[in-house]
């Protein structure tokens, strides 16, 4: 029977291993069809993981053609690959999504009413493992493309960069991810 040392060293060991795992370099994953077929070249700019009061919610990635996103993000363009680690009401993450991008700026009501109509009919009820990509597309707007699928665009640039606001504007509610998106220190 092990000793109580041995425990202890085998307890310390196993609560330090997951720092050690997460200080390695990582793979980087495989560039999404989706994102490809936008991007041509694609490579993975940096990622992070979204949590609400200690809860994982998702992962996110974010994707660009050879040169890096920098802060003016808004003219670049890029995809976002959102892997769900919960279930979600589509209704919602379209709520949650209008309430972020006015942080940004005020929304018209006419603005506000289509946008969140258009983002309703974009985005599905999701399940852990389930992956929402946006795809910004300059001078087109959001492309959004569901498990893989293209789903449909929201032809507003301005919709686009409000929405890919959400985790690249310098208002997000979300300042280290963003710094991960970004691959900010």
């Amino acid at each position: 029977m092990p000793n109580r040392r041995s425990l202890i060293a085998c307890a310390a060991a196993l609560c330090l291993a997951p720092a050690a795992w997460a200080q390695s370099p990582a793979v980087s994953p495989a560039v999404p069809p989706e994102v490809a077929a936008v991007l041509p070249g694609a490579v993975l700019q940096g990622s992070g993981r979204l949590r609400f009061i200690g809860l994982s919610v998702y992962d996110a990635r974010l994707w660009r053609a050879a040169a890096p996103v920098a802060a003016d993000w808004t003219t670049a363009p890029l995809a976002l690959e959102l892997l769900y680690l919960r279930n979600l009401v589509g209704k919602q993450i379209a709520e949650r999504s209008l309430k972020e991008m006015r942080r940004q700026r005020d929304l018209s009501d006419d603005e506000a009413s289509r946008w969140l109509t258009a983002m309703t009919q974009v985005f599905p009820d999701v399940k852990d493992g389930d992956r929402i990509t946006g795809l910004m597309v300059p001078g087109l707007g959001a492309r959004f493309a569901i498990n893989g699928v293209v789903k449909g665009d929201i032809r507003d640039l301005e919709f686009a960069r409000l929405f890919f606001g959400i985790w690249l504007s310098d208002k997000s509610s979300e300042p280290a991810l963003r710094r991960a998106l970004l691959g900010s220190p």
